[in-house]
């Protein structure tokens, strides 16, 4: 049971250094589009799901849609 929470520390550690730490927000709407833009330009980029064949979604997106052109 002590892995449970091994993916999300992780995640929230990296945030903590990659965004929170790097300076100081003025706003809370600064530090939301701070936020998703690390996460969806960094994260979703570079980490591979299992769900996805241990893909990144950048590749799958790609593998999926030469399919779905061709379905066309």
């Amino acid at each position: 049971m002590a892995g449970d929470n091994a993916a999300m520390e992780s995640f929230f550690s990296l945030l903590q250094r990659n965004v929170l730490d790097r300076r100081t927000w003025d706003t809370r709407q600064e530090l939301r589009i701070a936020i998703v833009t690390c996460i969806e330009k960094t994260y979703h980029r570079r980490c591979r799901q299992a769900a996805l064949g241990r893909l990144i979604p950048a590749e799958f997106e790609a593998v999926m849609s030469i399919p779905a052109l061709q379905a066309a």
